[in-house]
């Protein structure tokens, strides 16, 4: 009997400490796989989360409008501030919006880690109001390309913490379907913005 005994101990000291390990991680394993079923089992509605993925979306539609809201008027405001015929020009109100949003989607990672998801995307409205306002108002190409710059900051900072927030707040049975809002959000931003410029030139300073 002692001699069985013995036997089975030395076996077991023998046993190498990464086959006890891979015992022990498979019983673990198997508790976490049933405490993750458990709480799979009770998502919460996707009607609790819906109103907020609606509102971080938005800023995912303000990426499209902005791209897309300069293409029609351009000639209008190339007219009102003096640089008609002038392609870099012309080409720069456009682009810098896009400068911009280079800019911000470096430092986005960083904010959203730093005040959070929610409060990222809900700062990134500042730089888009300041920006949206100077080029509504500015009487000069310099100040309609700052404000142009502003507003593609608020673009790169606000979908990427946005894209982060919607996977966060989303019950897992419906986080694909709620992740493809932001897409959808962006593309009907363009189809707006190119929508409300039909009547670009019937409607003066329209923009």
């Amino acid at each position: 009997m002692w001699e069985r005994e013995g036997r089975a101990f030395s076996m077991y000291k023998r046993m190498p400490s990464r086959d006890r390990s891979d015992v022990m991680d498979v019983e673990e394993n198997s508790a976490f796989s049933q405490d993750s079923m458990d709480v799979e089992t009770t998502n919460p509605s996707m009607w609790l989360s819906f109103p907020h993925v609606v509102v971080g979306t938005l800023s995912s539609f303000l990426f499209g409008y902005h791209l897309g809201v300069v293409n029609e008027p351009l000639e209008s405001i190339s007219l009102d501030l003096g640089f008609t015929g002038n392609t870099l020009a012309e080409g720069l109100v456009v682009s810098t919006c896009l400068g911009g949003a280079l800019i911000g989607s470096l430092f986005s990672g960083w904010i959203a880690d730093g005040v959070g998801r929610r409060r990222a995307f809900q700062l990134c409205a500042l730089p888009m109001i300041i920006g949206a306002s100077t080029s509504a108002t500015t009487k000069t190409l310099a100040g309609m390309l700052i404000g142009r710059f502003l507003v593609g900051t608020g673009m790169g900072i606000g979908p990427s913490a946005v894209a982060l927030y919607v996977t966060e707040v989303s019950p897992a049975s419906v986080r694909g379907t709620y992740g493809s809002f932001i897409q959808i959000a962006t593309c009907l931003g363009l189809m707006v913005a190119l929508f409300i410029g039909i009547p670009v030139k019937e409607i003066a300073g329209w923009y």
